[in-house]
């Protein structure tokens, strides 16, 4: 097997780590932060997420820190239902993601690394080398990695891209987002008739929540509670995480529960914002052949998109387990600048169709004012059969290549 360098110590990028140096790489992995660390938040996992994972060999440690998400139906912001929650799970009967902590996830990951692997923090990558006749490398300014295969993982504003298509920018997507888990010792009582999995929408406003476990113990997870995300259209707020919580405190005060209660239960340290961004134009390559392989992209470095499916984390696991095979058995030289190519091939339609459904949701999800937001609601049964449903049909329809 040859040498690897892993850009990035997100979700995406220790799995790629982990999953190299198991089958024999010499990997070092090159992070930015100080040390390997997660938000307090969580994420969805849907069930293509969760095949790439079986295939990476980490179903064992998902099963145990995950938890189901019912299908909760969709409401309005007044409370009425769009989507009662038994029709959403007849339409689509098998298509529910989990939730799991990222902390839980990221720790999970951590405990598959080898100890032969070379984790290097605080290092920023600034330039990408692809000379002719010498292996890729990346550079700090100060130091040099050189290695038969350079995988960008660093996120949507990713240094190793530029290595491969400088022309690319990242935009606005139009959407900020804000995560928080209320652990279960802060957790409100809710009430039998309120519903955790429904998607409450609003005219430029949407909010979802899901259980970690079950009260009284941390459950499936080892960090239990209540988990939410609200999206509002716009840019990140500036301000300090307190002025932010009262901003969506504000903002959502009307909505039917359990909406204002969660809130209530957040405190500034919970809050987690994900500003939206995502590439423009797409791009047409994730990986460049050069010297003795070469150098590719995975997870938001490769297709940052914005965030109307939740697909982000499972397209980068799907980005590692895509690359893990093709590489896998592949001698430094002509073998692996061809899976370079075969990668790209491989993963380029594949996100592409997956940015093609995200933007059809968007649409729906996200009308812009009091007109369009009516015409969404008075229409959503039928919108959400042909569309939403099509859309997580096509997301979630991936299978690890053999």
């Amino acid at each position: 097997m040859g040498q690897a360098v892993v850009v990035g110590a997100g979700v995406g990028g220790l799995a790629a780590a982990g999953a190299l140096a198991r089958n024999g790489w010499r990997v070092t992995l090159l992070e930015q932060g100080d040390r390997l660390r997660a938000d307090p938040a969580a994420l969805l996992i849907w069930p293509n997420g969760v095949r790439a994972l079986r295939s990476l060999g980490l179903a064992d440690g998902l099963d145990s820190i995950a938890t189901a998400v019912p299908q909760g139906g969709v409401r309005r912001s007044d409370g009425s239902w769009l989507v009662q929650p038994g029709a959403a799970a007849a339409l689509s009967p098998r298509v529910s993601p989990v939730v799991v902590h990222r902390e839980d996830l990221h720790d999970a990951l951590i405990a598959r690394l080898t100890a032969t692997l070379d984790v290097r923090t605080g290092i920023t990558v600034t330039q990408v080398r692809t000379a002719p006749g010498e292996r890729p490398a990346v550079t700090d300014g100060r130091s040099s990695w050189e290695a038969d295969l350079v995988i960008g993982a660093d996120g949507v504003q990713s240094a190793v891209r530029r290595a491969i298509a400088p022309e690319a920018a990242v935009v606005s997507s139009g959407y900020a987002a804000w995560r928080a888990v209320i652990p279960w010792y802060r957790a409100p009582m809710l009430g039998p008739d309120v519903t955790l999995g429904a998607e409450i929408l609003g005219g430029e406003y949407r909010f979802v929540a899901a259980s970690l476990g079950d009260r009284g113990s941390a459950g499936a997870s080892s960090r239990g509670g209540i988990y939410w995300q609200a999206t509002v259209a716009g840019a990140a707020r500036p301000e300090a995480p307190a002025t932010q919580l009262a901003l969506l405190r504000r903002w959502f005060e009307r909505w039917p529960a359990p909406v204002s209660e969660l809130l209530a239960a957040t405190e500034p340290g919970d809050l987690v914002q994900h500003d939206g961004r995502e590439i423009s134009p797409v791009l047409t390559e994730f990986g460049l052949a050069a010297g003795t392989g070469g150098v590719i992209l995975a997870g938001d470095a490769a297709h940052g998109m914005a965030h109307h499916l939740a697909q982000g984390a499972c397209l980068a696991f799907e980005d590692v387990a895509t690359l893990v095979t093709l590489a896998n058995g592949t001698q430094p030289g002509d073998g692996l600048r061809a899976a370079v190519h075969a990668y790209s091939r491989a993963r380029v339609p594949r996100s592409a169709a997956v940015a093609r459904q995200t933007r059809r949701v968007g649409a729906v999800l996200a009308p812009r004012g009091r007109l369009g937001t009516r015409a969404r609601d008075a229409a959503f049964g039928v919108l959400s059969t042909r569309v939403l449903d099509r859309a997580r049909g096509e997301a979630v329809n991936w299978f690890p290549p053999k």
